[in-house]
């Protein structure tokens, strides 16, 4: 019975794992089945989207293509009237230009010579006149404008002036910077701001050989430029580049070319930001304010990041603290290695109100002043400004001899030597004899650490400053200035002391003998 047993037990646990691997089955196609529903569900819905999406596409482009159908239309029936019109505006050019042919008239008025030049198409005599009126470019720039229009082909008859003034500068021949201003006035006027980033149809027209006219002119232009030549300086790039964008001549050049061009001439802050853009250089933009941020042109990146409209990623307020914070740096920097001597001085408070006055400026066209205040900057500019000033009036009276004045203005006693030796004594010479031998009882001697112990103001003490320098003579003590030092050590008798312009004469004392030989008198001029 007990085999009987074992035996019945074996089968139903045979049994049991039969059914356990049908229950495993039969979750594996339930699972199965779950997957490719959901699958099918979502390929329904994707192809019920894209089914939506195409009809809405296809309602659109029969909405555009009915309006396009129509735009053709009215242009076709247009045609004959628009012929009309170029033939009359072209036969009244025609006339007008022949007119001034057969009968060149000499106005006074600056449009009429400019419209008379342009109907001509006389490029080298609009470049002439154009030159001529440098002095009147504010009034001149409008004019150029309206001129042009008057001409038969205006790209043509710039393209004719650029050319002519780039085989001038292949030839290095002379008056090319008057040249290079004129033909920017033309190009700037035939391609303005306004039409850089404009689809092609919105530009000037000009012929398709004039297109590629312009192409063999630019590409000579750059092959001068890449060769012997003197190169390209800011305003000739501007020019080159404003050729390229406004002929659509992009594809002749290889992109490194124009992106070099951008960031070597940054510094037309406004222009090269907008060419930039115009060039479409795309993603790259944010490459070229890297670089220009890199090379501490700040001021330069925000021009660019603005007009590419990129101030998230750089910020403007950013960056204008930081170029705020180096040029501080530099300044300090420049001061430092000139020992703080007087030209030291001036270069470095140069370029702190430089790079004032250029941030000021940023601020002011881009209206971050909500953002950015600069009331302490302008208190600053203002300083400077006064200590430059200051600067060039002391420098400007100590050139000029100090014995200007009559010859016995000097003295109030009607005998004596003259008051006054020739301007050669105040250079610090020893063509006359040492004051120790003319008068017998000179003054004590200061030891040169005692002359040099008072404190100096670079920042906007004058050289000069009227009689009270001269003050530590009669024992009273007072800041030295460096016109001071090397006569104070002399004791002059009062009356002998004249007045001119607030300052004391000193005669016939020489300078040099008493000057110490640590004291170089190259800095500041008697």
């Amino acid at each position: 019975m007990s085999s009987e047993l074992e035996i019945s037990t074996e089968r139903v646990q045979k049994f049991i794992d039969e059914l356990e691997a049908q229950k495993t089955i039969l979750s594996k196609c339930t699972e199965l089945f779950t997957t490719l529903t959901n699958h099918f569900s979502s390929l329904q819905n994707s192809l019920s989207q894209k089914s939506q999406s195409l009809d809405s596409i296809f309602i659109s482009l029969s909405s555009t293509s009915s309006q396009t159908l129509e735009s053709l239309s009215l242009r076709e029936s247009s045609i004959p009237d628009r012929e009309s019109a170029a033939t009359a505006h072209i036969e009244s050019q025609k006339e007008s230009a022949l007119a001034e042919f057969r009968n060149p008239k000499t106005s006074t008025q600056l449009s009429e010579s400019l419209k008379s030049l342009s109907r001509r198409m006389d490029s080298t005599g609009l470049i002439k006149f154009i030159v001529s009126k440098r002095k009147e470019s504010v009034s001149l720039r409008p004019e150029i404008s309206n001129a042009l229009s008057e001409a038969v082909d205006p790209p043509r008859l710039v393209l004719e002036a650029v050319d002519d003034f780039v085989s001038q500068k292949i030839a290095k021949t002379g008056g090319l910077t008057d040249k290079r201003w004129a033909c920017g006035m033309l190009v700037q006027a035939l391609f303005p701001e306004a039409t850089w980033k404009e689809k092609k149809g919105k530009r000037p027209e000009f012929a398709k050989s004039t297109g590629e006219r312009a192409g063999k002119v630019v590409e000579k232009w750059k092959g001068q430029s890449d060769g012997e030549g003197e190169g390209v300086g800011a305003v000739e790039a501007v020019m080159f580049l404003q050729m390229v964008v406004g002929f659509e001549l992009k594809e002749r050049f290889e992109e490194a070319f124009l992106r070099k061009l951008v960031v070597d001439f940054a510094s037309r802050r406004r222009d090269m930001a907008k060419l930039a853009d115009a060039l479409g250089f795309g993603d790259k933009i944010g490459d070229i304010i890297d670089e220009l941020i890199k090379n501490g042109k700040e001021i330069e990146a925000v021009y660019f990041a603005t007009e590419a409209g990129l101030t998230e990623r750089f910020s403007p307020v950013s960056l204008l603290k930081s170029y705020l914070r180096n040029s501080k740096k530099n300044a300090t920097n420049v001061l430092k290695n000139g020992n703080y001597t007087g030209a030291a001085k001036e270069e470095s408070n140069n370029m702190e109100l430089n790079s004032i006055k250029a941030i000021i400026k940023c601020v002011e066209d881009h209206k971050l002043e909500s953002e950015f205040s600069v009331d302490a900057l302008r208190k600053r500019a203002t300083q400077l400004e006064k200590v430059r000033a200051d600067r060039k009036k002391s420098s400007s009276a100590t050139g000029k001899p100090q014995n200007k004045r009559g010859r016995n203005s000097g003295s109030g006693r009607s005998s004596g030597p003259p008051a006054f030796h020739p301007a050669k004594a105040a250079k610090f010479s020893n063509a006359y004899p040492p004051f120790s031998r003319r008068n017998p009882a000179p003054s004590a001697q200061h030891s040169p650490a005692a002359r040099y112990s008072g404190p100096y103001n670079y920042g906007g003490q004058n050289v000069f400053e009227g009689p009270t320098p001269y003050a530590s003579a009669y024992g009273v003590p007072h800041t030295q200035s460096p016109a001071a030092v090397t006569q104070q050590h002399y004791s002059h008798p009062v009356d002998n002391m004249g007045a001119y312009g607030g300052q004391t004469s000193y005669a016939a004392y020489d300078y040099g003998s008493a000057a110490p030989a640590a004291y170089q008198p190259s800095s500041y001029t008697q």
